[in-house]
This record gives structure tokens, sequence and C-alpha cells, in this order.
């Protein structure tokens, strides 16, 4: 089945203007000072959210490093 009309080539551009991707911006942890993303672990400290601190040993998130 064929669509009723050609859609132009503007009105196409049009819709698309709203398809461009847009960067992360990251935050700053209150405890290392690093650099993290809203809502993930903080890689050095383990913070998550006031209240919540995350310790994963294994993968080196939360420890003191040696």
């Amino acid at each position: 089945m064929l669509p009723p009309q050609r859609v132009s080539y503007g009105r196409t551009r049009r819709r698309r203007t709203h398809h461009a991707l847009t960067g992360t911006t990251p935050t700053v942890c209150p405890l290392s000072g690093m650099p993290k993303q809203h809502h993930r672990v903080c890689a050095e400290s383990g913070y998550v959210r006031a209240g919540l601190r995350i310790k994963v040993p294994k993968l080196g998130i939360g420890v003191p490093k040696n």
C-alpha cells in the first residue's frame, strides 16, 4: 500500500530536527569530587545519593585504593 502523498523534503527535515542526540552532562560527586553520571554510582567513593553508598570490592567501587 502506498502513502497518500509524498512527504516533502522540508517537512521531513522539520520532523527530524528533534532526532538529534545530546551528550550526557556529568555532575560532581560530593564525596570524591570526581565527575559521575546522574543516578549512577561514583567509581571512587561508591556514592549514589544521600544516605546510600555501595561497596563492591571485586570491582574496586567504594573501597580504598591500595
